[in-house]
C-alpha cells in the first residue's frame, strides 16, 4: 500500500495512543534514532496497536537494507506479531493484510540469508524467531525470544537441566 494511503495519523501504539511511527524509523534508518524507543511504543507488556502493524513494513525494509544484521527489527517484528495473537490486541486492518504479509516475506528471507553468519546470541534468537514465524511456529519463536539463561530455568524448572 502506498504509503501516503495509511491513515498515518489515525494509528495507536502499544499504549494504545495514536502513534506515527515513520519519524522514529526514518532516526533509525539515518543511523540517529533508538530501537528500544520504537521498541517502548509499539510493543508495551505484550499490547500493540495499529502503528505497531503499519511498522512492519518498514521494519523489513530496514532489516534487509541493513549492511551488518542488527537483532532489533527481528526482535521487534517477531514481538509484535506474537502480540496481535492475543485477543486483547486489534487485528491487523483489513486495508494493511497484505502488506503486513509481503513484509513478513520479507524478514523471512532476510532471517533466512543471515542466519548461517548469526553468531550474537541476540541476533541468532531474533532470527530463529522470525523463521519459526515464517513456519508457522509461534510458540517455538516465543522460546526463541527468550535469553538463554531463560531457558536454562525453564528448563531446569521441570527436570530437564
Amino acid at each position: 500500500m502506498p504509503d501516503d494511503k495509511i491513515p498515518w495519523d489515525q494509528l495507536t501504539s502499544g499504549y494504545k495512543l495514536r502513534y506515527d511511527p515513520r519519524p522514529a524509523l526514518a532516526a533509525i534508518e539515518a543511523g540517529a534514532g533508538s530501537w528500544d524507543d520504537l521498541f517502548g511504543e509499539l510493543y508495551h507488556q505484550g499490547d500493540v496497536g495499529t502503528a505497531s502493524y503499519a511498522a512492519v513494513p518498514i521494519i523489513a525494509r530496514i532489516a534487509e537494507a541493513a549492511p551488518v544484521p542488527v537483532w532489533q527489527p527481528f526482535a521487534l517484528a517477531a514481538s509484535i506479531d506474537e502480540a496481535r495473537r492475543e485477543d486483547r490486541n486489534p487485528d491487523v486492518p483489513a486495508w494493511l493484510v497484505d502488506d503486513y504479509e509481503a513484509a513478513w516475506a520479507r524478514l523471512f528471507a532476510t532471517a533466512w540469508r543471515i542466519l548461517p553468519g548469526a553468531e550474537e546470541e541476540n541476533l541468532l534468537a531474533s532470527v530463529f524467531a522470525v523463521i519459526a514465524i515464517g513456519k508457522g511456529q509461534p510458540l517455538l519463536a516465543r522460546m526463541a525470544l527468550l535469553s538463554e539463561k531463560e531457558r536454562g530455568e525453564m528448563l531446569e524448572e521441570v527436570g530437564w537441566a
